[in-house]
């Protein structure tokens, strides 16, 4: 049996930007991208603590050190600048590897987005 858990987690990043007239997607500071582990194109959920909205989308690399938190396309409807998010990924593995898997979590400085 496979079941799905969280495998990665920026947690509490502030919004930068929102492009709507773009194809999708969200761009994440690529530091922070490699720190939780996710890769460009993975599937992302997105947790906005404002407002309560959850959506998905993909993800692409936004600049390194610039703290970038961009919601591109469609999905910029349901984001303001400056809203607070979480961003999740997940993978599917077998039960007993689930029970000893430890998850990537980044804590951002919540102020710039940026590594402490």
């Amino acid at each position: 049996m496979q079941i799905q858990v969280v495998k990665s987690k920026i947690h509490r990043v502030k919004c930068t930007g929102a492009e709507l007239n773009y194809i999708g997607s969200i761009t994440i500071d690529e530091d922070l991208m490699d720190a939780a582990n996710i890769i460009q194109g993975e599937k992302v959920q997105i947790v906005n603590n404002d407002n309560g909205e959850r959506l998905e989308t993909y993800c692409i690399p936004g600049p390194r050190n610039s703290g970038e938190i961009t919601l591109n396309g469609a999905a910029a409807r349901k984001v303001s600048v400056g809203d607070t998010l979480i961003l999740i990924t997940y993978a599917f593995m077998d039960l007993e590897k689930a029970k000893v898997f430890k998850p990537s979590l980044v804590f951002p400085d919540e102020a710039t987005n940026l590594l402490k």
